[in-house]
């Protein structure tokens, strides 16, 4: 009997747009032989399945099911691709928990961490992970444009500490600047983060583990035309991405080892992307971890997948039926 799979999209934050291409994506991607696959909406309060006709039908979050013609239909699987609150945080992981759901991304508490980067930054630093200077603003706090000089310096990035898809990220290039970008930032979120910027080699790593494999994904080089790795790169193709990344072997290597140790130390599950820069000396720092990565067709998971010379199809039924096992 085929199991039922709801991919969960949606959200409550700017970037519900990419959630919805992200679950496109992975409808896509997934075995429609194997599974019967429903795509699940979750913006505010209203919660409902989108039926192949356009028709959307409520779901019930007692017990997240939904009924249509008299037939009840219950979930054994969610693939979560909210980019941002609730999915991405830890909060719609709490509400599988406890409604004994399997899904597919990180625990509650390595979701909540993984979402604030400053705490994440803070964290790793502890374990010797190398990542740029940075302070954080939360809600009725200030900081003078003169601090953030001197503490941080310029150029700096400036952005939602809780955010995601370059949303109210500015690139700080003077004093002058800092409370605009500051204002920016906090009408995306209640937390700022305020960051060093690192002179570099952009670069992002996927990584799965189940039960019974690591796999570690090649490397993508990211050239963006902009100033920075913003919106319009991410999603209007003003970038290049080049699959494997122009280092060495050696370094490679590195990332790679780099990525599966932060993946374990944080307790992830299900794909992850972390994003670094290499600075001069060869010195990888991290920029910041993603545990509900972008899953569009052209988004670097599925480019890596391809590249390590897998099917992205299989990979989809590997993180689906690992927690599917007992």
């Amino acid at each position: 009997m085929k199991k039922n799979i709801a991919i969960v999209a949606g959200g409550d934050s700017s970037e519900v747009v990419v959630s919805l291409k992200s679950a496109a994506g992975l409808y896509s991607f997934m075995d429609k032989e194997r599974y019967n696959i429903y795509i699940v909406t979750i913006v505010g309060k209203v919660w409902q399945v989108e039926w192949p006709d356009a028709e959307k039908i409520a779901i019930d979050k007692n017990d997240f099911s939904f009924t249509r013609e008299g037939v009840k239909t219950t979930f054994d699987f969610a693939y979560i691709t909210i980019h941002g609150t609730p999915g991405e945080n830890g909060i719609l992981q709490g509400y599988f928990e406890l409604s004994g759901i399997p899904y597919s991304c990180c625990g509650v508490l390595s979701a909540a961490l993984t979402f604030n980067k400053f705490t994440c930054n803070t964290y790793l630093k502890s374990f010797g992970v190398k990542v740029a200077e940075s302070m954080v603003l939360r809600a009725g706090q200030t900081v003078t444009s003169e601090e953030v000089a001197e503490k941080i310096g310029f150029p700096c990035f400036v952005k939602p500490n809780v955010g995601g898809s370059s949303f109210g990220v500015t690139k700080v290039k003077s004093i002058e600047q800092v409370q605009p970008a500051i204002a920016n930032a906090f009408a995306e979120g209640e937390e700022v983060m305020i960051e060093a910027f690192l002179s570099g080699t952009e670069i992002t790593c996927g990584i799965y583990k189940t039960k019974n494999k690591a796999q570690v994904l090649p490397v993508t080089e990211v050239v963006s035309e902009n100033e920075f790795f913003d919106y319009d790169a991410k999603y209007k193709g003003q970038v290049q991405e080049i699959t494997p990344a122009r280092i060495s072997p050696a370094l490679t290597e590195r990332v790679q080892k780099l990525t599966s140790a932060i993946y374990d130390i944080l307790g992830c599950k299900g794909i992850v992307r972390i994003d670094y820069i290499i600075s001069e000396g060869e010195v990888i720092n991290l920029l910041e971890v993603n545990t509900t990565p972008g899953m569009t067709t052209t988004s670097f998971i599925p480019q890596q997948v391809a590249a390590a010379g897998l099917n992205i199809q299989d990979v989809m039924t590997e993180i689906i039926e690992n927690e599917l096992i007992s």
